[in-house]
């Protein structure tokens, strides 16, 4: 990892730096961050001489071994004082960031998402999540419609709220991109699919969408989970979230085996913000308040909580564990009641 003394390479320092890289068959990855660019060493990095010869030029403060395999994630890295940022909002600065709206939805029923984005920034949400595509189980399940696009951005209009969105493939994600999506969410299914998170960086690099990475529904190990983000980070976006969302087998009463506590663990090992998804962990809105407490004061920065207007004219997850908009206020208070107190390495 290489570090500039100014805030960012020239093109002739950069190329000074790539010319002595590629002379150890190495390449350099210009990452943009909040506050500075860092320059990533691609290939083999223990050769010395290398190392020496770019440490040595004038314009280079230092240049940092990271021994982990996740090299731009660590906490040790050069992004580690990097702050992702959405909209107006640095996430885990200040308040819990806190993202809320309907599991999918209805484009039948546009007035429904948008009178739930109107009442949900009335009682402090942050962001605006909205299923436009929906990865189900069952084939013969409504997966969503380009038409619920249009409806999220309208929101986003008339609001001023960011918006969060799943994308499952290409196609999505360019049609996301087009539409300056704020954040990318990618789901639990495709957690660990390499070749889309690869794309996802490579395509929202230089942007200003940042990715929500959910955690691998079958156990992701901490270790794997910041390995998955490496894979967006590495391709050039470093504004990425992690997001836990409970794993299987599921805890008989939840929908899955609630996680929030993992979020030290990953604090521990990577400076990237946790947004945990109490809804899709507990999977029942009554025990959602719960696991939004535990997971701030696990030392989350932040929460993906389902939220509907009337969850029971909902489709999808919403009529189960979608909380009202007053109840979202009363998780808000509560969360910021215990924000000082948060675990926090």
């Amino acid at each position: 990892m290489i570090i500039p003394k100014k805030d960012k390479l020239s093109a002739d320092e950069l190329k000074q730096v790539e010319k002595i890289a590629s002379d150890s068959e190495c390449t350099i990855l210009e990452i943009q961050g909040q506050n500075r660019c860092v320059y990533a060493i691609l290939g083999d990095e223990t050769q010395e001489v290398m190392f020496k010869r770019i440490a040595g030029l004038s314009f280079i403060r230092k240049v940092d071994r990271i021994e982990s395999s996740y090299k731009l994630m660590d906490r040790r890295s050069a992004l580690a004082d990097h702050l992702v940022k959405i909209g107006n909002v640095e996430v885990g600065k200040d308040v819990p960031f806190i993202i809320g709206g309907p599991c999918t939805i209805d484009p039948a029923n546009p007035n429904l998402f948008i009178e739930t984005a109107h009442a949900l920034k009335e009682v402090g949400v942050q962001g605006l999540r909205g299923g436009v595509w929906k990865p189900r189980t069952n084939p013969y399940s409504y997966q969503g419609d380009n038409k619920s696009l249009d409806i999220i951005l309208q929101a986003r209009e008339e609001t001023g709220l960011p918006i969060d969105i799943e994308v499952m493939d290409l196609e999505q994600l360019k049609l996301a991109l087009e539409a300056k999506v704020d954040i990318l969410q990618v789901g639990t299914r495709n957690a660990l699919n390499y070749s889309l998170l690869k794309e996802i960086g490579r395509l929202s690099a230089g942007t200003e969408s940042a990715v929500l990475l959910k955690r691998g529904r079958h156990v992701a190990s901490p270790n794997e989970f910041i390995a998955a983000a490496e894979y967006i980070v590495a391709e050039g976006n470093p504004n990425v979230m992690l997001c836990p969302r409970g794993t299987t087998p599921a805890l008989d009463g939840y929908r899955n085996q609630p996680d929030e506590s993992i979020s030290p663990l990953l604090k521990s090992k990577t400076w990237a913000p946790v947004v945990v998804d109490p809804s899709h962990s507990v999977g029942h809105a009554e025990y959602v308040m719960a696991c939004s407490l535990a997971s701030i004061a696990y030392g989350a920065d932040g929460l993906c909580i389902e939220s509907h207007i009337d969850p029971s004219k909902g489709i999808g997850d919403d009529p189960k564990q979608a909380v009202r908009p007053e109840k979202m206020k009363e998780i808000i208070e509560g969360c910021g009641a215990i924000w000082k107190q948060r675990y926090r390495p």
